[in-house]
């Protein structure tokens, strides 16, 4: 049965905040990227053929934050002031600190500093906990690949954690 946009976003809402904010290690950007995903769920909710749910939404996430990040090297952002009175200090909000409660921030830092590829691999099978097989049909790349890249990630994340 496929379930309505409200169902979905109610009961998946804080699994796609959750693959959001690993994939972008930022609050703010982890909600865009939410009512992004959602605002194509709605969009490609009556083709949905049901199966894994997870693996369907960590795809519309992983392929939005891809998006994103191609949007962003083509038309960089404008740098902040050099004046520090004119920005304002970092603060981080209640709901932030909670999802970022669950990595220690070495490890999100170092999580942040992979590859686009080797990050979503990693992110996808550590903290969501996907398959493999799951992790593949949401990159849309073989089983081997997805393997090959979490080797990596993890390697490079080792690499930075234990230095």
């Amino acid at each position: 049965m496929v379930p309505t946009w409200e169902e979905v976003a109610r009961d998946y809402g804080r699994f796609i905040y959750t693959v959001a904010y690993r994939l972008t290690g930022d609050h703010d950007e982890a909600q865009d990227l939410v009512q992004e995903v959602l605002l194509r769920v709605r969009k490609g909710l009556r083709t949905y053929e049901p199966g894994s749910m997870e693996g369907w939404l960590s795809r519309i996430t992983t392929n939005a934050f891809y998006d994103e990040m191609r949007r962003r090297k083509r038309r960089p952002a404008d740098a902040l002031p050099e004046d520090p009175d004119l920005v304002l200090p970092p603060s981080q909000s209640a709901e932030d600190a909670l999802a970022a409660g669950g990595l220690p921030g070495d490890v999100q830092d170092a999580l942040r500093s992979l590859p686009e590829d080797y990050r979503t691999a990693v992110v996808l099978c550590d903290v969501v906990g996907l398959s493999y097989e799951e992790i593949a049909e949401a990159l849309d790349v073989p089983v081997g690949t997805v393997r090959s890249r979490i080797h990596r990630g993890r390697g490079r994340l080792r690499g930075v954690l234990v230095a």
